[in-house]
């Protein structure tokens, strides 16, 4: 039960209603105004967590001091309760009747295991989360739970049931060659052929390392260990039906053991382990590369936007003033329509001037051309080896 609690929780939880305030104890002598507040506070925690405490000091004292006072005590006669007294067993058989539950018998954790390898276990819940649905999973069919060292072991019990069917599913769907492949990558105890005395990192501990900068070798290294995971030869369908949570709890493991630790496992739990590992990394890295490519083929795009921007706004300022040039030169034609063009145009702008205004109009390729122009330019010189790389690795698909 939580420590704190505001007033307006107090108030809703832990409220005497007058079917309760019925049956508590009558207080005749001190022992049993002791026996009442006991009583009360057992009965409504119960109410709360589905569950006795195990302990007097379990249940916070700013909750005992809100029901003492509605039954105008003390907190301390709580804490002088004799806990494990015949009278305590008695209140809680009494409570349990009231809240129509009863004791949990050998059966009910049978079926309890079954529920949970059937029904949370394949959820790949936290062990918290997992104790949790065991006391609402009791709470719902109105059983006491069994104290929590021995529901600890119950559900520790059916995890480790469950782990091992689910391991052995999933070892059957590999093949005899996928399994010797697997192997492979724990193997570190064969020595390097051109060091002698020294011995190889495993390939797993290769796929595990992280890429680092991005760049040409870090690319060519990520597709290098997808070729590896995708040479494994594990079926697509190996964990599409299994909950992402509980492929992730197995990764974890076997991201966390070294593989002389793996090795030593059975062969079921082995090949669960590494292939769980295996099958997120593909992931991963099949990401990582379309996110890669994406950020190429859109720098690509920006970077020529940017270039192209430049250069015309450069070309744009190469004739200054060209507005005023243009009416003036429109002036003096108009005032002088006879004449030459050297003796009217040539005094107001030099033949230089009137070029560069001809190759600003007159640059023939529109604004995509050359944008088309710089992303081909870029491609060619610098991201050459890395964009055929990634479409060679991915395949596409399109509806």
């Amino acid at each position: 039960m939580k420590r704190q609690w505001e007033p307006e929780e107090l108030i809703e939880q832990f409220i005497l209603m007058p079917a309760e305030l019925a049956i508590l104890p009558e207080a005749v002598t001190n022992a049993n105004a002791s026996n009442r507040l006991g009583f009360a506070v057992l009965l409504k925690f119960f109410q709360v967590e589905a569950r006795f405490p195990q302990s007097p000091v379990e249940t916070p004292k700013v909750v005992v001091a809100f029901i003492a006072q509605q039954l105008q005590l003390t907190e301390e006669d709580y804490r002088h309760d004799n806990w494990s007294g015949r009278t305590t067993k008695t209140h809680r058989a009494q409570i349990r009747t009231f809240l129509g539950f009863r004791p949990i018998a050998q059966s009910d954790k049978s079926l309890m295991k079954t529920w949970l390898m059937e029904e949370v276990l394949p959820l790949g819940l936290s062990f918290d989360a997992l104790k949790a649905q065991v006391y609402q999973r009791f709470r719902q069919i109105k059983i006491e739970p069994p104290v929590w060292k021995e529901l600890e072991r119950l559900i520790r019990s059916a995890a480790r049931a469950y782990d091992r069917e689910f391991c052995r599913g999933i070892a059957s769907q590999l093949s005899a060659q996928t399994g010797k492949n697997l192997d492979a990558l724990l193997d570190t105890e064969s020595p390097l052929a051109d060091e002698t005395g020294h011995f190889r990192q495993s390939q797993l501990n290769q796929i595990k390392r992280d890429p680092g900068r991005l760049g040409l070798n870090s690319l060519l290294a990520e597709i290098d260990k997808l070729h590896c995971i995708q040479a494994l030869g594990l079926p697509d369908s190996l964990f599409t039906s299994v909950a992402p949570k509980l492929v992730q709890q197995y990764r974890r493991r076997a991201s966390t053991e070294p593989p002389r630790e793996l090795r030593r496992h059975p062969s079921a739990i082995r090949y669960t382990l590494v292939a769980a590992f295996c099958w997120q990394r593909k992931q991963e890295i099949i990401d990582g590369l379309v996110t890669l490519l994406v950020q190429i083929v859109h720098r690509l795009s920006l970077n020529a936007e940017r270039r192209v921007e430049r250069e015309l706004v450069a070309a744009f300022k190469r004739v200054p003033r060209k507005e005023a040039l243009l009416l003036k030169i429109a002036v003096a034609s108009l005032q002088h329509p006879d004449d030459t063009v050297k003796e009217v145009v040539y005094p107001v702008a030099d033949p230089e001037t009137l070029q560069a205004l001809v190759d600003e109009q007159t640059t023939g390729d529109t604004y995509q051309d050359k944008v088309y122009t710089h992303i081909r330019a870029s491609y060619l010189h610098h991201y050459r080896r890395m964009v055929p790389a990634i479409l060679d690795t991915l395949h596409f698909r399109s509806n």
